[in-house]
């Protein structure tokens, strides 16, 4: 029987509380509570015992939120806040039943917010929504496999379909999710990693020839520098604060880049620790440089240039010229490139001051080891492939890859997305890929590169795909420009979703659409040879195993494995060599496979049995080779490019509250930045404030200020007074995503420029 659940408020904005002073710190005995407190809430003592605690073990399963690395030690609460409201939101016992599809259509889900829609409960049967008509209605497995492969059958290209990915399935299942649409006859894999980190790939993979970080877990603690860009660890991946705590406790100086002030950068009260418990906790930031959305270029390569105005000064003594000469390329361009770099545009760029780069930069050239670690604040910018970039430069020049304590360290935000990209989702796979798979299941790859996310949307929109399959995420609500993303899924034909719970991508379809329930990494996985494992890879290439550990919510559910097996002997069947049904009874014939064709897994199955697992090869990392045209790491000349902003308007960027992950929310309150009951707010500073003649606690609608005459506003959103820097503002995520055009995009990645956005604020009438 279906158990509903009582716990759900929507949010109304004019209930927001505001307590008007943002934390200093993070964690502590409330993030204790609050971890606890709606585990026990939603899934009762004994589920709560039974997940918590294999969180994160090495016997346990894989936190289904941030991608952070675990230590070779485990704690017994190895686990953060995020994590533990994860698995609540994944592991509650509350289910959807037949009768919501009959009481819910479609167009009110579509007015609810995303809380509401994941607070519903599981997922727990397929259901259809046939073309006209605007309800769900339950149907078997055999009907809904029908439908999708009557309809992938009966188009005229595979390229009119469009088959996304989020970073939470397991390798075993994204392995095979691409081997079915590569068989099917599409490279059409676009995936949440074009949206976040796809940046970083490309900036690392045209310099260093690979897209992943090129330090492990414990290199934090050998680090003498670590330098935190654009992102905000006490949030997105908490358990990063205790490696950053590990880190001063053994001597490192860390310095915070970022426009907003964040509590878990300020002070670490680590519940697992007395001090943090009854003491002070760890400072963590050293120097805080709140530096203006999109300046983080300007300083980077102000800092490169003051070490090589160190090295002009002292010859030989500043540069590691043996590693320089031996393996980089592009030295000399880019030190005249620097040059000529101009201070005055530097500082209008960064809104700092010279004795604040100047001081970054003494820590950086008294440092040995350093650490660079980044996030979607980097990413996310037109220049953010040119930004990492220059990340790398600051690294090159002093040798700071591939030795121990330091290196580039971008942080995924989501739990095996990296792991996906090494099993092929991705839609421009290299051709060594497209051969191994061919070769080991006796067929012609597609070898056309696909579409990503933001083309998916344009060719939605134009007609050019017309069935649209997801494996997990919220698609719609995770992209930007809302409401032209809205109108393309409403534009195909069919779209097929594969989840756990609802979300936007639910209520926003198709003509004709699917659900179809999966399991979750929680629960136990039993096929006709026995309990499954799965395995999955961490922001520092560790692959390690993910085992469930409750009963599924419900007797009908697949897994993701068992979905995707049975899809493909529905479209594909024999028309290329592989078991799809033995793949569902035992995936250890999956990873056999995984075993010949991507490179570093080679021994798949024994590897991932080895205690904690097993490390994938990084030629940085391991042996400073360099996998680039010239076999060398590259040095690269970029060119600054300041956005500016007309008198009157504020520079946006998107954020999470504290109570989300993603686009999943967990409740309505922001604990460190102080706001409570309500996401409705765009946070401003007092100076921007007093010169555009607004007030805190003011309503305003939010313009987005473009050149492409389409009008993108949010209405009626609360003006807080908050420290921000001079000229930004900030709002939370996915809501802004509205005022994101779907052409406004980092040049290359074609990531959404989420963090750069130009608005004006209008005052809301009083009546």
């Amino acid at each position: 029987m279906a158990r509903k659940n009582p716990h759900v408020e929507e949010a109304n904005e004019a209930d927001i509380e505001v307590s008007g002073h943002p934390k200093t710190w993070a964690a502590g005995v409330p993030g204790v509570y609050h971890s606890l407190e709606p585990a026990v809430q939603h899934m009762g003592l004994v589920r709560t015992g039974k997940t918590l605690l294999a969180l994160n073990q090495k016997d346990g399963f894989d936190c289904m939120s941030c991608a952070w690395p675990d230590p070779g030690h485990r704690k017994t609460f190895e686990f953060c806040e995020n994590g533990a409201k994860a698995v609540t939101w994944e592991a509650t016992p509350v289910v959807i039943g037949s009768e919501f599809w009959a009481e819910n259509p479609v167009s009110d889900l579509r007015q609810r917010s995303e809380y509401w829609l994941g607070m519903q409960g599981r997922l727990t049967e397929p259901v259809h929504k046939p073309a006209g008509e605007d309800h769900y209605r339950p149907v078997s497995w055999e009907q809904a496999f029908t439908i999708v492969a009557d309809k992938l059958k009966g188009l005229p290209s595979p390229d009119q379909t469009a088959f996304y990915t989020s970073g939470r399935t397991s390798n075993e299942a994204a392995f095979l999710y691409q081997l079915f649409v590569r068989a099917y006859g599409t490279n059409n894999l676009p995936d949440c990693s074009n949206m976040c980190h796809e940046s970083s790939g490309w900036a690392m993979g045209q310099t260093i020839g690979i897209g992943k970080a090129t330090i492990s877990y414990d290199d934090f603690a050998k680090a003498d520098l670590i330098i935190v860009m654009g992102q905000n660890p006490g949030t997105n991946h908490p358990r990063m604060l205790t490696a950053l705590e590990e880190a001063k406790e053994a001597g490192a100086s860390i310095v915070a880049v970022n426009p907003l002030p964040e509590a878990g950068l300020m002070r670490y009260k680590n519940p697992q620790k007395v001090k943090g418990i009854i003491g002070r906790g760890t400072e963590i930031a050293d120097q805080f440089l709140q530096v203006r959305i999109g300046g983080d270029m300007a300083l980077l390569q102000a800092v490169s240039k003051r070490v090589l105005d160190a090295e002009a000064a002292h010859p030989g003594t500043v540069l590691d010229h043996a590693f320089l000469a031996e393996h980089c390329q592009g030295l000399e361009e880019l030190r005249e490139h620097l040059s000529q770099l101009d201070e005055a545009a530097v500082l209008a760029a960064t809104g700092l001051r010279t004795e604040d780069i100047d001081e970054l930069a003494d820590r950086y050239l008294r440092a040995e080891k350093v650490i660079i670690t980044w996030a979607m604040g980097i990413t996310q910018h037109k220049k953010g492939v040119a930004t990492i970039k220059e990340i790398i430069n600051l690294l090159l020049l002093r040798g700071n890859i591939g030795k121990p304590g330091a290196g580039a360290s971008p942080i995924r935000g989501h739990s095996n997305v990296q792991g996906d990209r090494t099993m092929g989702i991705w839609e421009q796979m290299p051709p060594a890929f497209l051969d191994a798979l061919g070769k080991e299941f006796s067929f012609e790859p597609p070898r056309e590169h696909g579409v990503d996310s933001v083309e998916t949307i344009r060719q939605m929109r134009d007609g050019g795909i017309k069935v649209f399959v997801a494996m997990g995420g919220n698609f719609v609500g995770a992209i930007s420009d809302t409401h032209a993303a809205f109108a393309a899924m409403e534009n195909t034909e069919l779209s097929v979703q594969i989840s756990t719970k609802l979300n936007r991508s639910h209520a926003v379809t198709g003509a004709e659409a699917l659900i179809l329930p999966t399991m979750g990494r929680t629960e136990i996985d039993m096929q006709e040879t026995g309990p499954q494992f799965v395995s999955v890879e961490d922001t520092v290439c560790a692959v390690h195993a993910s085992h469930g550990t409750v009963k599924p919510v419900a007797p009908g559910l697949l897994s993701e494995v068992a979905i995707v097996s049975r899809l493909a002997q529905k479209v594909v069947g024999d028309s290329v060599q592989a078991d799809w049904a033995g793949f569902e009874k035992n995936y250890d014939l999956i990873r056999d496979h995984i075993s010949h064709v991507v490179s570093g897994c080679e021994d798949y199955n024994r590897k991932i049995r080895q205690d904690g697992g097993f490390v994938l090869p990084n030629g940085p990392r391991d042996s400073r080779t360099f996998t680039t045209p010239t076999g060398k790491a590259m040095l690269t000349v970029n060119e600054l490019e300041h956005m500016e902003r007309p008198a009157g308007t504020l520079i946006l960027q998107s954020m999470r509250s504290h109570d989300q992950f993603n686009t999943t929310i967990y409740g309505n309150n922001d604990r460190y930045r102080g706001i409570k009951k309500g996401r409705e707010v765009v946070f401003v500073s007092p100076g921007d404030l007093a010169e555009l003649g607004l007030s805190d606690g003011q309503h305003v609608d939010i313009h987005g200020v473009y050149q492409d005459n389409v009008e993108r506003v949010l209405r009626n959103f609360r003006v807080v007074s908050y420290p921000t820097a001079a000229g930004c503002a900030a709002a939370y995520y996915p809501e802004a995503n509205v005022l994101v055009p779907l052409d406004s995009v980092a040049e290359g990645s074609q990531t959404p420029a989420s963090k750069e956005v130009i608005v004006r604020l209008e005052p809301v009438a009083v009546d």
